[in-house]
């Protein structure tokens, strides 16, 4: 039997709360999670935040044999101007750290020394202003580990939601839903599923437009591209379901008939995911060579370092990155 997943655990941009909710969380773990947990971060600010939330950890130094029980160990990334970043302000060179932290995270995970990548939020204006032209964690983890597409899933315990289309305008949302992008984005839910233990995921795919278009009333774009989609996803052998309107394909899935939802843009899937699932509501990309969770909110500068910041969504993140398991794929 396979023992416990292994994680690594970015720390984040570090004016934000990263350190703070990774050290809440920590705390929480038991010995033998903590023997499996390598964080990944500057070592100031994770002290500093372990004192402010009166944690309690013990970290050491990655490579430290033997590790005492219930210590946490540290992979040490210094952040840059380390005295100049300050709490709740955007700076470089917090960019700068987060950026760094995730580069070894996705070294670590594609060497097999980790089993999972979770990751503390960033800012994406910290990370463009250290030079680093990405759109965040999506386009970052893309270019470390050479993909050229990856999917954004969100996942409570109530559904499981993967997007065709994410951080794009709602009318180019609509040129994105097309035959092969469908198909694609079906076979990596398909295969994100399986990783979390379901090898034969129920799939409904939701229409795009209102009814799914009323036979062309109100839009082609089902008829021409969703039910092609599909019925190549079915040829393939995939249990897949739809077009089924956007206004009650969740509501369906909540009820038990559906494992995983294909939403065509992103408000499409990320309202019903966080209205149901709300604080446990986790970010998993997939698509990638490694596997990776992450929490589903910012860096709120507006509380970071108050020792008030929530850690239940990065305790959510932590446990779903301890039941997944890597799938081949073709």
């Amino acid at each position: 039997m396979r023992g416990m997943n292994s994680i690594g655990i970015t720390m984040g941009d570090p004016a934000g709360i990263g350190p703070e909710v990774i050290c809440k969380a920590i705390a929480r773990m038991t010995p033998q999670e903590k023997s499996a947990t390598l964080v990944i971060g500057d070592p100031v600010f994770m002290e500093r935040a372990n004192r402010l939330v009166k944690a309690g950890l013990a970290f050491v130094p990655e490579g430290t044999e033997p590790v005492p029980e219930g210590a946490v160990r540290l992979l040490a990334i210094d952040a840059p101007n380390r005295d100049a970043i300050l709490p709740g302000v955007l700076s470089p060179d917090a960019g700068e750290a987060a950026y760094r932290c995730v580069k070894k995270g996705v070294e670590l995970a594609l060497g097999g020394a980790i089993d999972v990548l979770v990751t503390a939020s960033m800012n994406k204006a910290a990370l463009r202003a250290a030079g680093h032209p990405f759109n965040g964690h999506a386009g970052l983890l893309a270019h470390f580990t050479g993909v050229k597409q990856s999917y954004a899933v969100l996942a409570c315990p109530q559904m499981t939601v993967i997007h065709v289309s994410t951080h794009v305008s709602l009318a180019k949302a609509a040129e994105a839903c097309r035959v092969e992008a469908i198909l694609k984005t079906i076979r990596a839910g398909h295969a994100h599923m399986q990783s979390t233990g379901i090898e034969h995921p129920r799939i409904a795919v939701a229409g795009l437009n209102p009814h799914c278009g009323e036979g062309g009333l109100y839009g082609s774009e089902d008829d021409d591209y969703v039910v092609p989609a599909i019925a190549q996803a079915k040829a393939e052998g995939l249990d897949v379901a739809g077009p089924v309107p956007g206004d009650v394909v969740f509501q369906q899935t909540v009820d038990g008939k559906y494992d995983l939802v294909v939403a065509q843009f992103h408000d499409q899937g990320h309202i019903p995911a966080k209205l149901i699932g709300r604080h446990e509501t986790v970010n998993v990309t997939a698509g990638l060579p490694i596997l990776r969770t992450s929490v589903d909110h910012g860096t709120a500068f507006d509380i970071a370092w108050k020792g008030v910041a929530d850690p239940d969504n990065m305790i959510a993140a932590i446990a779903m990155a301890r039941t997944m398991r890597p799938v081949k794929t073709a």
